[in-house]
């Protein structure tokens, strides 16, 4: 798995002359890697968002001569940050359990796609780095792994930390932070995590779907694929999987009957191809499709309005 910053105490310390000096712009510099890795702790952009300015602020409420006596910030703001992650993580989990129907993972666009994007976009969500670690399917399978699981697992799997220091923020022993990560390693080999290059399928799919033809819907869908939606009670969405092709397929055909004038389009979800359906100068749903084989597998559909502020309004495609 390709890992998308470097590993412990990122940002170099010295300043151009080797002397510790003024360090704010390395520790500030270490905001990308800290929202990278609150986003995959967590799948939500604004709680990693607030875990990123709970770091920093636990950071400057340090003395100066606290600060100065820290010999790697950024080690010291990735344990911060990990420890506000897990904190969070076992609050979530008792309010997921409240939650209404199925908790979905937040969709992050393309960073082309993000309100002012492009290359030079200052937003926190353009600094996101999208590969498979961010995957809407992976970042499932993560909800599944206990708290601990998953801040050990994404720690060493994914940024390349070293046992010995997850453990300073875990609490628990670098042997046991192995056993975690290796749990959760477990479980993602045994998930059937989609393949990449999927674009001509959800593309067929699109075409389908917008020409309400049932018989290419199923023929794309495998026989045992699944749809999971993700209204969070605020707008509507079924609230079990739908389970098979057909079912899906008239699923699809029933929502584009009560809403004609929305328009489908092709986009990039969390770094893969993915469909976003909009209407009215604004995006209702965003989802992901799971393709094994040359069919849909999966289709995870996000339509909850709080997770979905950082897509833009529609234009051609």
């Amino acid at each position: 798995m390709s890992t998308p910053s470097t590993g412990p105490g990122a940002s170099p310390v010295p300043g151009p002359d080797g002397r510790r000096g003024d360090r704010s712009g390395a520790v500030l510099g270490e905001r990308r890697h800290l929202l990278n890795l609150s986003y995959r702790l967590l799948g939500s952009l604004a709680e990693a968002e607030d875990a990123v300015q709970e770091t920093y602020a636990r950071w400057y409420a340090m003395t100066p001569a606290r600060r100065e006596a820290v010999d790697s910030p950024g080690a010291w703001l990735t344990t911060v940050a990990g420890r506000v992650c897990l904190d969070v993580l076992g609050s979530a989990r008792v309010r997921r359990e409240r939650y209404v129907g199925t908790w979905l993972p937040e969709p992050l666009p393309d960073r082309a796609e993000w309100p002012g994007g492009g290359a030079g976009a200052a937003d926190p969500a353009d600094r996101i780095t999208l590969d498979e670690s961010v995957g809407m399917a992976f970042l499932v399978v993560l909800e599944s792994m206990t708290p601990a699981e998953r801040v050990a697992f994404v720690l060493h799997d994914v940024f390349r930390y070293p046992f010995p220091e997850i453990a300073a923020i875990v609490a628990r022993t670098p042997a046991a932070c192995r056993r975690l990560a290796s749990s959760g390693r477990r479980r993602i080999r045994a998930a059937t995590l989609p393949a990449g290059g999927n674009t001509l399928v959800v593309r067929d799919f699109k075409e389908a779907w917008e020409a309400k033809d049932i018989e290419a819907l199923v023929a794309l869908l495998d026989p045992e694929a699944t749809m999971v939606a993700d209204g969070g009670g605020l707008v509507g969405a079924v609230l079990r999987p739908v389970e098979g092709a057909e079912a899906i397929a008239r699923y699809l055909l029933f929502i584009a009957g009560k809403a004609p004038d929305t328009t489908l389009l092709l986009r990039t979800v969390n770094g893969a191809p993915g469909l976003v359906a909009q209407r009215d100068g604004g995006t209702v749903t965003v989802a992901s499709l799971d393709v094994a084989g040359g069919r849909v597998t999966r289709v995870l559909a996000v339509r909850n309005p709080e997770k979905l502020g950082s897509w833009t309004a529609p234009r051609s495609g």
